[in-house]
């Protein structure tokens, strides 16, 4: 064997993660979906409890565009919300990227690689594809560009390989540090990129090889999330299909959130949380913002997600609208899909509790 080989089963090694982490039972539990289907399972994929409730994702290109300097650098993103009664603070450092034309310019993550991501994740939920790596505490996923690409086809978000590359240059380069807010200090309890590790290994030039291997390694919360079964079930291509990103933001939340959906209960959101935690919600004019979340709560009526909503405006001193209550009642398909969710996590458990038992 040649040195030259050699250094390229080096290389492959380096880059792929080790078939123990390919098959274990943590990781079965996370791709195991309830269903009764091999088209319902197409359908499924994992929400990640507190990493799907940061507004990461909420800076558009459009808007990117208007803050970059002459020189195309962007400053910190500072996204403040709520998780679960606490508050926090993520602070978002660009990936800066050189362009074909060499051109280089700062990117935060956006709407293109939220998509992207979850894709990845679905990838990674198909089996052979995912891996948890307990003993370095890595998760992540091992797939194509070719895969890759025709997942997002096949959810209606197609894109070019030179685009599915970018997006995961501007994900494996942007920062995202997560504050604790106690209302005196900020003390920071994570920091690292949205892929802390992203490599490839190919024969050509990676763009001009959609069949070359790549790994992406998740963050660290989606890896906690794995190892503590604080993920759900729901219906990845029902969510995948919604054509707004704020609709998208309201279903996964939903999922998260709405655990004890059912025929006789609602589920109460208000518009000024909705426009604080999801940060999508950026108008100069508070109604054009509530004609927004109508829209996608409209949307998820029409898609099943919702049977109906309701809406009570909250108005100050002559008139003026203070917030929005709405008042959400599921729709049967997505009841069924909540008590799916809620079964799996307990045979989860129990099964995560079976195991450890016997070791």
């Amino acid at each position: 064997m040649t040195e030259r080989n050699t250094a390229k089963k080096k290389t492959a090694a380096a880059t792929l993660p080790a078939p123990s982490a390919l098959r274990n039972p943590q990781l079965d539990l996370f791709q195991n979906f309830l269903c009764n289907t091999d088209l319902e399972r197409d359908q499924l994929s994992n929400t990640i409890d507190l990493w799907d409730s940061i507004p990461r994702y909420a800076m558009s290109r459009q808007a990117m565009n208007k803050a970059r300097t002459e020189k195309g650098f962007l400053d910190l993103l500072e996204q403040k919300f709520n998780y679960r009664g606490a508050s926090f603070k993520a602070v978002i450092q660009p990936a800066r990227i050189r362009d074909d034309d060499g051109t280089t310019l700062d990117y935060y993550p956006s709407a293109n690689e939220e998509l992207i991501e979850d894709a990845l994740r679905k990838i990674a939920a198909d089996q052979n594809h995912g891996y948890f790596d307990k003993p370095n505490y890595h998760s992540g996923v091992v797939f194509s560009l070719y895969m890759l690409r025709d997942e997002l086809k096949k959810r209606g978000h197609a894109r070019s390989y030179q685009e599915i590359i970018k997006s995961l240059r501007i994900l494996s380069g942007s920062l995202i540090e997560i504050r604790s807010d106690d209302g005196q200090d900020m003390e920071a309890f994570t920091r690292t990129n949205y892929l802390p590790a992203l490599a490839a290994v190919s024969r050509r030039k990676l763009k001009d090889d959609p069949k070359a291997r790549w790994v992406a390694q998740f963050h660290p919360l989606v890896t906690q999330s794995i190892d503590a079964l604080t993920y759900r079930q729901f219906n990845y291509h029902r969510m995948m299909s919604h054509t707004t990103q704020l609709a998208r933001w309201v279903h996964k939340q939903l999922c998260i959130k709405f655990t004890f959906a059912s025929v006789m209960n609602t589920f109460e959101m208000r518009y000024s949380t909705t426009k604080r935690d999801s940060a999508l919600i950026n108008y100069t004019r508070e109604r054009d913002g509530i004609d927004a979340l109508d829209t996608a709560l409209t949307e998820l009526r029409d898609q099943s997600v919702l049977l109906g909503f309701t809406k009570q405006e909250i108005t100050g001193i002559r008139g003026k609208i203070k917030d929005v209550v709405y008042i959400l009642t599921p729709a049967m398909e997505f009841v069924k899909e909540m008590k799916a969710a809620n079964k799996r996590f307990a045979t989860a458990v129990e099964k995560r509790t079976a195991v450890s038992k016997t070791r």
